[in-house]
């Protein structure tokens, strides 16, 4: 069924505290609301209507057992949906939220299955943006909300990306302008004895370990999707993906422009379009396709902010084939690898030095 999606626009430094009672409304009402957070833009229901979460997954064409994240506004509303709160989670709130830092907990009855994707844990953010703020205390105060894109596209970063993944499909869009940071929240499992990171982002492996000590990696994130049922969003399936044939080239950087190159040439002799995705060192050593920079090397932050944009501007330009130079795997460039091998489908081209 093809809804009329309306498309409001806030401005985040003066909020228009109307429109957002109208978007609040529509989510207590069982509709769907895509809005801005500092990391992507979320496709919003009522965390608490199972009703609600399922049109999630039917707008987006999402694996039911895929879980949603539930965003909520203030410290006090994690005890209402989760069913103990272990110490670990008050120091990273106290230090991380609200921002981009998801926690998983054990969750009590008051947030059905349909929203965890079938589990008995429950994945919960308390966001920085000030729209997504006065959204939720609008609401009912849990939105459970992935990103608002078609399940496996890059994720939204501008309110254009949701248009034309999601027009017609849900109620409105609150456009906020453009996300500040551009990669998903980063995911933590504080159901294990041991903190698990579950999905990289912002907030570094370091910075969790500076707050509780030891703190691991979930050893998933590096290999190709299993067929483990996944505990958080991002987990198991092909996700980010560009509509052309993305993949990774790896090793030294003088290497890898040279390997792009060469395989660049090979494709247009043979008729096809190619995009490489390049950095500020490097733009200029490319000599076929279509080049994109994303920022300097030693910039993660722009970098992480601009990689979804890139892949979504390849798919407009139609291209048949793409080349991502690697990044280091330190920081938040962890979770720029995280997000551009599950692109990628983990297909990674390995150069050595040139001779």
């Amino acid at each position: 069924m093809n809804i009329k999606t309306e498309i409001v626009k806030i401005n985040p430094l003066a909020i228009d505290l109307d429109a957002i009672a109208r978007a609040g409304q529509l989510l207590k009402k069982g509709g769907l609301v895509a809005f801005p957070t500092e990391t992507v833009y979320g496709l919003g229901a009522d965390a608490t209507n199972p009703q609600a979460s399922q049109k999630i997954y039917q707008a987006k064409g999402r694996p039911s057992d895929n879980p949603l994240i539930v965003h909520i506004a203030n410290r006090a509303a994690l005890d209402g949906i989760v069913a103990n709160i272990p110490p670990q989670a008050d120091l990273l709130a106290e230090k991380f939220w609200p921002g981009p830092l998801t926690m998983i907990f054990q969750k009590n009855e008051s947030i059905p299955y349909e929203t965890t994707g079938g589990m008995d844990t429950v994945a919960v953010r308390m966001p920085s943006d000030p729209i997504a703020l006065a959204l939720i205390e609008a609401s009912n105060g849990y939105i459970a909300a992935p990103s608002a894109n078609t399940s496996g596209r890059p994720s939204p970063t501008r309110t254009e990306h949701v248009v034309q993944d999601l027009d017609g499909k849900i109620d409105m869009i609150v456009d906020g302008g453009a996300v500040g940071i551009g990669l998903e929240s980063t995911i933590v499992d504080l159901t294990e004895e041991i903190p698990v990171i579950l999905r990289p982002g912002y907030i570094t492996l370091e910075m969790l370990q500076e707050v509780l000590g030891e703190v691991r990696m979930d050893p998933g994130l590096i290999e190709a999707d299993s067929l483990q049922k996944p505990k958080a969003p991002g987990m198991k399936y092909r996700h980010y993906a560009p509509k052309a044939d993305l993949k990774v080239v790896e090793g030294p950087l003088s290497a890898v422009t040279k390997e792009i190159n060469n395989r660049c040439e090979i494709l247009i002799k043979q008729g096809k379009q190619v995009g490489i995705i390049a950095t500020e060192e490097t733009k200029a050593q490319y000599e076929y396709g279509t080049v994109i920079c994303i920022g300097a090397r030693d910039d993660e932050d722009a970098i992480a902010r601009h990689l979804y944009g890139s892949l979504r501007e390849f798919d407009e330009l139609g291209v048949d084939a793409i080349f991502s130079e690697s990044f280091a795997s330190a920081g938040i460039g962890q979770a720029v690898m995280n997000r551009l091998l599950k692109a990628a489908g983990h297909q990674v081209l390995e150069v050595k030095d040139v001779e």
